[in-house]
């Protein structure tokens, strides 16, 4: 997270401290994808950042989005994210791509990482669907740059034009690393990921990409250890909500207080609303952070940490709805 709209972090929740960055650099790098490198306006050191860190940028219309740093953690002095232009998305990136020049100033956070490579892994496996390559370009660069391990990165898009960073990952020095496939938009001739799954190895996996692309991959890992899986996703508990969903309540069993929940409302935010401070950090269902017992209730899971089993009995308030008129949770 994500999910961020449309640059491969999790989506904003508190407003974070932010400071002013300089475009240094604004330009189109795929179809509907636009490069924005960012630095200090008196060209002096950012704070440090780690492979799979984001942050968040005020674009001019105000929206505050979260975009994933593709550089390389290793460069001091500059940030770098792609944002894709999603016209049917909240308006964040299409203000942020069409009125954002080199020169102009935006204001941003420090970076933040909830999709930090495991530090004694030596063997990496990476899935990356469309603007999902984002936080794992940054991690593809950081290991090439120390030396540090080994890794194989799966690279779906639907066409080379869509395809950002592509002339860089087709380099000879990517050779054997890297595999990019392109399905011009055809189900059907979409990536076979289960040859590459069926056996649990050493690797730690990470997994960035459309939601369906993700849901199929925790669905293909249930038999790997569920530490070496990774996700990072595009969609917060708003982007994730239907036509469907319908207004449900929540019992909290140590005090018998009952907390509404409205269809546009997520647990985690009914919950803030009536005081009850419950942690969190990426918001889209793949940190496991807002982790909570289930005590009663048929809960409508949308998150991808929970394996079938664990999911009789917890629930990622974040994202996950009911079913039920009511559930009942270890409060």
């Amino acid at each position: 997270m994500p999910i961020v709209e449309s640059g491969g972090g999790p989506a904003v929740g508190a407003t974070p401290q932010m400071m002013t960055l300089r475009v240094a650099r604004a330009e189109r790098i795929a179809e509907e994808i636009t490069l924005f490198e960012l630095r200090h306006p008196e060209d002096r050191g950012l704070p440090a950042f780690t492979a799979g860190s984001h942050i968040a940028v005020r674009a001019p219309s105000g929206a505050l989005r979260k975009y994933s740093l593709c550089n390389d953690p290793g460069e001091p002095d500059r940030y770098v994210v792609a944002v894709k232009r999603e016209v049917p998305g909240r308006g964040g990136s299409v203000s942020l791509v069409d009125g954002t020049r080199a020169g102009d100033l935006l204001p941003c956070s420090e970076p933040e990482n909830n999709f930090a490579l495991a530090e004694r892994a030596a063997n990496f496996l990476f899935i990356a669907g469309g603007i999902g390559i984002t936080p794992i370009m940054a991690m593809v660069r950081h290991l090439k740059s120390t030396g540090r391990g080994r890794f194989k990165l799966y690279y779906c898009t639907r066409t080379p034009q869509a395809t950002a960073f592509l002339e860089e990952l087709t380099m000879p020095a990517f050779h054997g690393q890297v595999r990019i496939h392109h399905d011009q938009g055809d189900p059907a001739r979409a990536l076979d990921l289960w040859p590459l799954l069926e056996r649990p190895s050493d690797a730690h996996l990470y997994c960035c990409g459309p939601r369906a692309m993700m849901e199929a991959v925790r669905d293909m890992t249930g038999h790997w250890s569920r530490a070496a899986v990774h996700f990072e996703s595009f969609a917060d508990a708003a982007q994730t909500r239907t036509a469907e969903d319908r207004a449900f309540s929540v019992r909290l069993a140590r005090s018998g207080e009952v907390v509404e929940v409205p269809a546009n409302v997520s647990i985690l935010e009914a919950l803030r609303a009536r005081g009850h401070p419950v942690p969190s950090s990426c918001e889209s269902g793949t940190c496991g952070t807002c982790r909570t017992r289930l005590l009663g209730g048929d809960a409508d899971h949308r998150d991808l940490v929970l394996s079938d089993a664990e999911r009789a009995d917890n629930i990622m308030v974040c994202v996950s709805r009911a079913r039920s008129a009511e559930l009942v949770l270890d409060r």
